[in-house]
């Protein structure tokens, strides 16, 4: 069956063949075979189908005529041959030749004409994701049975689908915030992604703290005669205050991730408006989304910036010193003042600049360069690709911006250490150089790069396993 098939369908009546499918379909989604989909029946069978199980809600708000929070078959029926003749639009909208078939030129420009430009080579993979006989041709059965569950109502909700499952643009890393249709906005995926990522965040720094607060301690008190070896240096931090006190710090380092996620995401959306002038529609190019991405994250940073500071004041301090969090924040006040709380902040925004765009670029280029070698056939590179890109990018990432980080933590822990001077940014720069040599820029980094590959990879983990729990996953 071709494209002249679907023309003789589009008047909305349903041949026997239609009806015997549709039939199929509700059975597999009746789950208890009462004769009525639920809410959480359409969840399940969306979620097995890799779908976003938040869909089921959408599908039963826009079909449940009669309003009990169930689907009958008649309720069924009429949502699928509405939804498939906005299918049929779409597919006619990318069939630019009217040749009954979806090539790899037209999902180029149908794309191109949404503001997101992609490859040939990313474009035959969006093809092979639809594609299930291998034949490479996606006539009007195939487009129809791929989205058939997937409340999609529009070209633009399919380059967003796209987007998400094929992770074809380069901010999909977690420098640069994600994009997201009105309708997952709507949905309250956002929120559900963003709890996921604070989730996985948490995690991830809690089962590192330790590492973290080495590489802090190696950070101020690196050039110390007495040092003996990090090791020795994590013995003696234990010796000192017991193993709980290798967390340290921890405590407001996760605290801080809800906030500075939300605050980004928030900044995220108000400066891609700005920068397309007001406007509702259209979408950004890369270039633009980095400048965006990097706008907001300092954004956020700004506004949660002496929540850094007291985190590196506690990680810093001796047993007893501070009874918690807000003493150490009353202490700070009453003997540095207010401007204590922006100690560091200009080398820590700096820093976002390089450590950001060197991560994006290289992360998307191993990725791409791996796709493009070793997955012909497929769009997922696989969870340890994907982990090792991460890692070998964070790696680069931090090599370039190190020595911002360094001095941002020396200069808000300035007051800590006896003895030494309060620098500025350059003074700070000149003086390690000048009594430390250039590797004096990099104290601390070694702890900094053994907690690269379990932050990664926990992260990672931790993320898909609560999109899942959450119900905001897509395969």
């Amino acid at each position: 069956m071709g494209f002249t098939r679907a023309r003789c369908q589009d008047n909305g009546a349903a041949d026997p063949e239609h009806e015997k499918r549709w039939a199929e379909l509700f059975e597999q989604l009746d789950l208890n075979n009462d004769g009525r989909i639920d809410v959480g029946e359409l969840r399940a069978g969306l979620a097995a189908r890799g779908i976003l199980r938040s869909d089921a809600e959408e599908i039963v708000r826009v079909s449940d005529t009669n309003h009990d929070g169930q689907l009958d078959f008649e309720e069924f029926t009429q949502y699928l041959r509405a939804h498939e003749k906005e299918l049929l639009l779409m597919f006619r909208s990318l069939d630019r030749n009217d040749d009954g078939q979806i090539d790899v030129g037209e999902i180029q420009q149908s794309l191109h004409n949404l503001g997101v430009d992609i490859s040939k080579d990313q474009a035959s993979r969006i093809l092979q994701s639809m594609d299930n006989d291998g034949t490479m041709a996606i006539n009007w059965n195939k487009w129809r049975d791929h989205f058939l569950l997937n409340p999609l109502h529009s070209m633009e909700d399919v380059a967003h689908f796209w987007k998400h499952s094929l992770m074809l643009d380069i901010g999909e890393h977690l420098t640069v915030p994600d994009d997201f249709s009105e309708q997952e906005k709507r949905l309250g995926v956002v929120w559900r992604q963003l709890a996921a990522g604070a989730m996985a965040g948490a995690v991830s720094r809690t089962g590192t703290a330790p590492l973290d607060r080495l590489k802090v301690f190696l950070q101020v008190h690196g050039s110390s005669p007495r040092r003996m070896g990090l090791w020795n240096d994590l013995l003696g931090m234990v010796r000192e205050g017991g193993v709980r006190s290798l967390w340290r710090g921890n405590g407001i380092n996760v605290l801080k991730i809800a906030p500075e996620s939300a605050i980004k995401f928030m900044a995220y959306e108000q400066i891609k408006w700005l920068m397309k002038g007001g406007k509702d529609g259209g979408s950004l190019r890369v270039h633009e989304r980095f400048v965006a991405g990097s706008l907001a994250g300092a954004t956020a940073q700004t506004i949660i910036y002496p929540m850094e500071v007291l985190k590196t004041r506690l990680t810093l301090r001796k047993t007893g010193q501070y009874s918690g969090m807000v003493d150490c924040g009353k202490q700070l006040l009453r003997r540095e003042g207010v401007r204590a709380f922006y100690r560091g902040y200009v080398p820590n925004t700096l820093g976002i600049i390089p450590y950001a765009g060197i991560d994006l670029a290289v992360y998307e280029t191993l990725k791409n360069a791996w796709l493009q070698t070793y997955c012909v056939g497929t769009a997922d590179p696989g969870v340890l690709v994907l982990l090792g890109c991460g890692t070998v990018s964070s790696t680069c990432g931090q090599l370039a911006s190190y020595p911002l980080a360094l001095i941002r933590t020396r200069m808000q822990a300035q007051a800590v250490v006896e003895g030494k001077p309060q620098l500025t940014m350059l003074g700070q720069f000149k003086h390690i150089v000048s009594s430390e040599g250039v590797s004096g820029l990099y104290r601390g980094i070694a702890p900094n790069f053994l907690k690269v590959i379990p932050a990664v990879s926990i992260s990672y983990v931790v993320y898909e396993h609560m999109k899942k729990v959450l119900g905001v996953a897509r395969r």
